[in-house]
């Protein structure tokens, strides 16, 4: 068996059977005790705080290979505390056929959890022989169609392949990054990935719920009210988004606002272009007189004198899954973008992100962080479709893979799914010069979660007036909404 470098001196043959059980982040002992599969890293953790006085520079170059083992080592220790635990468990299995099937399996994927972290430690480090050994190892045993996690290894495989070949040779400076085809965000496979997600996963749809809910609340009694949907929901078709609102407008108690006006920002102006004619039509049908718009520029080139708001109307800003995009290394992008909604004064900004800390400045952090989150997110595709639909293949492959190798390949502006837990984002809207407005329809979520008939397994929390999705108590999406 070959073994992992990182942990060569915490464990050895003997000691992965006694931890075997302990693999999978969903299983019930690990749920009650303080021992996770994944050690958090963050720029909020302690650990990053010792790193940082360790390095007078925030990138991982400069670090030795002894350190990252040091520094990874020492959260090995708490999976020493699971044996007990496990000895026990293993009494209670019996050495039966299932007992020995589950502990084969959980110890096969221990194993790959070790070489993921040695990989992510050697690309780090530059060591591109090491890391090139250890990617053929994990080519063989990340299996595309294989368990859960297998799946979502496969994912941070290639994104780890992808970036050894982005790294300079030891003892050379700098980082070769990729070039971004924005066309590829167009493409067939991606688009019917997004749909699919959109169909079968709460993650988007719970956005909308809870964006929509906080919409509908402040238009309550207006007449002329606008929407600035930042992004569009990433181009998703038909505009479900906002055929929910007008719906739900028309129905309202009194009668329908005179003017609804919706502006899309972002660069798919044809197809936002559209969505727009869609909605219109479905509008008109209903009596409500919509006028829709398009500003075609991303975040970061917008500019004040885009977004044109009328005397007397209501605004509201809209933003699902986009503005961790513009969050930067420099912070100026981000910043600039909300000086311009907080100049617009809206009356609510609802913000809805992955909620995971995938942005800070180390790079094994971030790979471990992404690792964690993104299992949890295969493990609940497990629950709800088989190992062979194809649909599932196509999210997994065409829309969350893609997100895992720009978070684990790509680095300076190339790199766009910073994704920042809710924490994080309270602290930046706040220096941004917003007040939140607490959500407080967890109840009427938690009705909703049971009428779309989401799989078991999914949660839905209120956190500090947040709301927060969550896959077996694992944190997914975080909605929360600010005002001026």
């Amino acid at each position: 068996m070959a073994h992992s470098f990182l942990f060569h001196d915490v464990y050895n043959e003997e000691n992965f059977s006694a931890m075997a059980y302990y693999l999978h982040p969903y299983l019930p002992p690990l749920e009650n005790t303080s021992t996770t599969l994944f050690p958090t890293f963050s720029d909020e953790t302690v650990g990053h705080k010792r790193l940082k006085r360790t390095t007078s520079t925030n990138s991982l170059n400069g670090m030795s290979r002894l350190q990252f083992r040091d520094h990874i080592w020492t959260y090995s220790q708490r999976y020493l505390a699971a044996e007990a635990v496990e000895e026990a468990a293993a009494a209670m299995m019996g050495g039966s056929e299932d007992g020995k099937m589950v502990e084969d399996e959980a110890g096969d994927e221990m194993r790959l959890v070790h070489l993921l972290i040695s990989c992510a430690e050697a690309v780090a480090c530059r060591d591109k022989s090491r890391a090139s050994v250890l990617l053929s190892e994990l080519w063989a045993s990340a299996l595309v169609f294989g368990s859960s996690f297998q799946r979502v290894a496969s994912c941070f495989v290639q994104g780890l392949a992808d970036r050894l070949a982005m790294v300079q040779p030891l003892g050379a400076v700098g980082f070769v990054e990729p070039t971004m085809n924005l066309m590829d965000h167009a493409s067939d496979k991606k688009e019917e990935a997004l749909q699919l997600v959109y169909e079968l996963c709460p993650h988007i749809q719970f956005g909308h719920f809870v964006a929509n809910s906080a919409i509908l609340e402040a238009f309550e009694g207006e007449s002329f009210v606008h929407v600035v949907d930042l992004g569009m929901t990433l181009g998703l078709a038909h505009g479900y988004q906002w055929r929910q609102v007008i719906q739900s407008l028309a129905d309202r108690a009194g009668p329908p606002p005179r003017h609804l006006r919706i502006t899309g920002v972002g660069l798919c102006a044809k197809r936002f272009l559209v969505i727009g004619d869609e909605l219109e039509a479905y509008a008109q049908s209903l009596g409500i007189n919509l006028e829709f718009s398009v500003i075609e520029s991303n975040l970061e080139n917008l500019r004040p004198k885009d977004i044109k708001r009328k005397d007397g109307e209501v605004l509201v800003v809209n933003s699902i899954l986009q503005l961790h995009c513009v969050v930067k290394e420099s912070r100026g992008a981000l910043n600039s973008v909300l000086q311009i909604i907080h100049e617009l004064s809206p009356k609510v900004l609802v913000l809805v992100e992955q909620d995971s800390s995938h942005n800070g400045p180390f790079f094994v952090g971030r790979f471990m962080d992404a690792l964690h989150y993104y299992s949890a997110i295969f493990d609940s595709l497990d629950a709800m479709l088989p190992k062979y639909d194809t649909r599932r293949a196509k999210m997994e492959q065409f829309f969350f893979a893609e997100e895992i190798k720009n978070i684990v390949s790509c680095e300076g502006p190339a790199r766009v799914e910073r994704h920042e837990k809710v924490d994080q984002w309270r602290r930046r809207m706040s220096r941004a010069g917003f007040q939140p407005a607490p959500i407080k329809i967890v109840a009427q979520a938690k009705q909703w979660l049971g009428k779309i008939k989401a799989c078991d397994g999914y949660t839905i929390l209120e956190e500090k007036g947040c709301l927060v999705l969550g896959w077996k108590s694992k944190p997914i999406i975080a909605a929360s909404c600010w005002k001026c």
